[in-house]
């Protein structure tokens, strides 16, 4: 096992943070028009998507409860 004196350790964490920094310099951020259309897309189909479940949730509650009522009727 190693053991890494003070100054060794220093020139690993000065070297680790100058390596992320020039990795961030390369990232291409999102624009605010676009992060604005992406977030409005987000939630118009959050929206979309919990509206259709809510509305195949009660279709199903419907239908077993259709099914419940038939059931009593048959069978007293």
């Amino acid at each position: 096992m190693t053991v890494l004196t003070g100054s060794v350790k220093e020139k690993k964490k000065k070297n680790f943070f100058r390596e992320v920094q020039s990795e961030l310099k390369k990232v291409t951020w999102t624009s605010k028009d676009e992060l604005k259309t992406c977030t409005k897309i987000v939630i118009g189909s959050t929206f979309v998507f919990g509206l259709g479940i809510y509305l195949v949730d009660l279709l199903i509650r419907g239908s077993l409860s259709t099914v419940s009522y038939l059931t009593m009727l048959i069978t007293g």
